[in-house]
């Protein structure tokens, strides 16, 4: 099944015709955005700036880009090389009593939202959910970290940053090249111009902005979800076709994947960040049920046994990580204050 929002989304990456009767409302939500950007930056609204570097990252577009996977890869990174990173989201889909909400184990997903407790589980370090993000920033301060990252954190200015990344999909790219609800973009593509990297995923299907870096989503391992189980991708750990479920911002390039590693599947399309019940995942057709690791936070307990889990990681190219690693070392050597660093690039 494929919801409204989906429905919308397809059309504004296709640049289909009756979006143009929604010319009048972008203009509109062009000049909002305007405004609220002028505001934070003439000081009518506060930003407040963290005492260690915060890295923001993020998109123009709506639908899935990769954005989660590469702030996975950025916090592992990180803490290889010797930072202690915190993750910071808005935590969409969740709804919690008590922010900021630091995750442990036992945080339900219906509290934090499914990208905070897929974010916590696979990388095991501190990640807060907080609508306020001054507010849930100072929480992961408390909690030890001295490198914050922004998880979807482009548009939301309260917060000042040092480092601005955004993730495009390689084959939507811009879409139409409108802003809402007339297209996909949450901002004009001249917000390109302010950040400080560009990362496509997946081979472009467009003329990428200059300088901007590649990276791909690789698979890297099935995993059980009753059990935790993890296996090779090959060979396949299930028999014939399968039932493959996606509730995200871009589910065509999870059955691609799927398709890429000679899986036949039975494709079932969900609104992104979809609450699943029970006859959601019930299929009466004997064939195992594979999912995304961001629907697996939902499913656990819903989904039968033997389904299977199919995790990817981001893989940056050479020149990004290389790139990255002059600006850390600038932080290390420099040690500038917040907000300093972006100037020295």
């Amino acid at each position: 099944m494929s919801g409204p929002g989906e429905c919308w989304l397809t059309a504004a990456y296709r640049g289909d015709a009756w979006l143009v009767a929604l010319r009048p409302l972008e203009a509109l939500y062009r000049l909002v955005m305007r405004r609220r950007a002028a505001a934070y930056a003439s000081g009518r609204k506060p930003v407040w700036q963290a005492p260690v570097p915060v890295i923001v990252v993020g998109n123009i577009t709506l639908g899935g880009t990769g954005k989660s996977p590469l702030v996975a890869w950025l916090a592992r990174h990180l803490a290889e090389r010797g930072w202690s990173p915190g993750i910071l989201s808005r935590g969409y889909g969740g709804s919690s009593e008590h922010y900021p909400l630091l995750l442990d184990a036992a945080t339900p997903v219906e509290a934090c939202g499914d990208e905070p407790r897929m974010l916590s589980d696979q990388t095991g370090m501190p990640v807060v959910v907080d609508p306020d993000r001054p507010r849930g920033a100072r929480r992961l301060l408390e909690a030890g970290c001295d490198i914050l990252i922004g998880d979807d954190g482009l548009q939301h200015l309260a917060l000042g940053r040092d480092l601005e990344l955004v993730v495009v999909d390689g084959r939507r790219g811009f879409g139409n090249g409108r802003c809402l609800p007339a297209g996909p973009l949450r901002e004009p593509l001249s917000r390109l111009d302010r950040v400080d990297a560009v990362l496509v995923n997946g081979p472009p299907a467009f003329t990428p902005p200059s300088g901007a870096h590649g990276m791909v989503l690789a698979p890297s391992a099935w995993r059980r979800l009753d059990d935790g189980q993890r296996l090779p991708l090959t060979p396949l750990p299930f028999e014939g076709p399968v039932n493959a479920l996606a509730g995200i911002g871009n589910p065509r390039r999870f059955f691609e994947t799927l398709a890429d590693l000679a899986v036949k599947a039975l494709p079932h399309v969900f609104d992104d960040h979809h609450r699943y019940t029970a006859d959601d995942l019930t299929f009466h057709d004997g064939r195992a049920l594979v999912m995304t690791a961001k629907d697996a936070v939902k499913c656990r307990g819903l989904a039968p046994d033997g389904t299977w889990v199919l995790e990817v990681e981001a893989r940056p190219d050479a020149a990004f990580i290389a790139w990255l690693a002059r600006w850390l070392d600038s932080l290390s050597s420099s040690n500038p204050a917040p907000g300093e660093a972006r100037a020295a690039n």
